[in-house]
């Protein structure tokens, strides 16, 4: 019998033009491990939401169907009456938080659930220790670099113990070590899984079954092996590949960035960051573990920090576009959010836009975008400030893997015109993209002087 049942669920946000998912049906077997697939804005997020009973009770909007989580009738029941047997995390896990420490995050859906208040620090800890963040417990989540923050995400909703565990990009933020860390933990795990992923290769390696969506309606549904061979005909991006990467020398370039021996001091803790140079005509990818120091470093790179120590120096006009662009939007139409770095010349701004592949959304509201055009968005208002020195921060985050490809040959086309670094932990996407790839040692935690 399955856990849960979606029968020909249509649903559509309050004011969208269109529907975000029409006519779906699928079941969720227990224990099963389902890696959800899709371009971005296809509704998986919607589909996740659904099943923790999110919409409609907390989106509200147009509702038909019926989808039935451990024999409960979402329609019905309130997420709230969900809580013991559903879990998620979200694909913002700034936006999850509520605690300050770690500790108290972890356990605060414990206590919500009233779990024997004897068992919650070592329920809490266990969750944190499985997905190798034991030595977070201590900390503040706003310290934290974004995919140690993704880590305690997923650690609260495990120390739940739900029977159907709901992920949705979770290791879009954590470094290759810590996202398959994740992913054989979810294997193992006494309970469903449905992962949504736009880094599909550790997913598609541990699932049982493969759901894929486009437009909001499912392509396909089918086992590990059928969809392999269905995704290798009609959409063989989503497969990993072999990583050809042939290491090059430096370019003569114009230098724009230099840094050497540089750190930075947050309060009392202080990174150290890799010695980088980045020239005119190439892209430097830059890659490492969660913690450090690669958003320091790109925010050095970028002018918006000055170096505690050592030496950065720049030259000619950068642009940066952060880890989660969606969060700094403040015009309320997408080629007006584009245009506000160029003086509002919508014009330049539409053109930006149907580079990326946002032509004809000029009139959305940013907010009505999924997290993966959100993403494009924010690129087409760095890229139309046609700067000297590009530094991006994670772009591919939310990204789905043919958009990858095309932001790839977007940045390789326009190489020669500016210096391009690019923060990732996408190894795929830095081989296709990049003249060289650095990477970065953990970052020194030093005594404050």
């Amino acid at each position: 019998m399955a856990l849960a049942t979606i029968e020909g669920l249509t649903y559509a946000y309050p004011g969208a033009a269109r529907q975000a998912l029409r006519d779906v049906s699928l079941d969720v077997e227990a224990g099963a491990l389902v890696c959800l697939l899709g371009s971005s804005g296809s509704g998986k997020s919607t589909l996740l939401r659904a099943l923790a009973g999110l919409v409609p009770h907390f989106h509200g909007g147009k509702f038909a169907g019926r989808v039935e989580v451990a024999g409960v009738d979402t329609r019905r029941a309130k997420p709230g009456d969900l809580a013991g047997e559903v879990a998620s995390v979200f694909q913002d896990p700034e936006d999850q938080v509520v605690f300050t420490g770690v500790q108290a995050e972890v356990q605060f859906g414990l206590e919500n659930l009233g779990v024997p208040p004897a068992e919650i620090e070592a329920r809490a800890f266990e969750a944190l220790r499985g997905l190798g963040a034991g030595h977070l417990a201590g900390r503040r989540t706003h310290e934290l670099s974004a995919g140690e923050l993704q880590r305690v995400c997923v650690a609260s909703a495990l120390a739940l113990r739900p029977r159907l565990l709901l992920l949705d990009e979770p290791t879009s933020q954590l470094d290759p070590e810590a996202a398959e860390s994740l992913l054989d933990l979810a294997t193992e795990l006494d309970c469903a899984v449905v992962v949504s992923e736009q880094r599909p290769a550790l997913p598609l390696e541990r699932c049982d079954r493969v759901v894929f969506l486009e437009g909001g309606q499912v392509l396909l549904d089918a086992a590990r092996e059928e969809a392999l061979d269905w995704l290798a005909s009609e959409h063989p991006a989503y497969l990993d590949h072999e990583l050809v990467h042939a290491e090059v020398d430096e370019p003569e370039g114009e230098l724009l960035c230099r840094i050497a021996g540089a750190s930075f001091a947050y309060g009392e803790r202080v990174v150290s960051v890799p010695d980088l140079t980045v020239r005119r005509g190439e892209i430097v990818a830059l890659r490492g573990g969660n913690g450090s120091g690669k958003t320091t470093l790109a925010k050095l790179a970028a002018g918006l920090l000055e170096p505690r120590s050592g030496d950065v120096s720049l030259r000619g006009r950068p642009a940066y576009l952060s880890q989660d662009p969606g969060r700094y939007v403040v015009a309320e139409r997408v080629d007006e959010e584009v245009a506000l770095g160029v003086h509002g010349d919508l014009d330049r701004a539409r053109r930006a836009l149907g580079l990326i592949g946002l032509d004809g959304l000029d009139a959305r509201h940013p907010r009505d975008l999924s997290s993966g055009e959100r993403e494009r968005l924010g690129l087409a208002a760095v890229l139309v400030t046609e700067p000297d020195l590009l530094v991006l921060d994670e772009p591919t985050r939310g990204m789905d893997p043919e958009r990858k490809v095309e932001l790839a040959e977007l940045l390789r086309s326009q190489a020669e015109v500016r210096g391009t670094l690019v923060v990732t932990h996408d190894s795929v996407f830095a081989a296709d993209v990049a003249d060289r790839i650095v990477s970065s040692t953990p970052g020194r935690e030093l005594a404050h002087a």
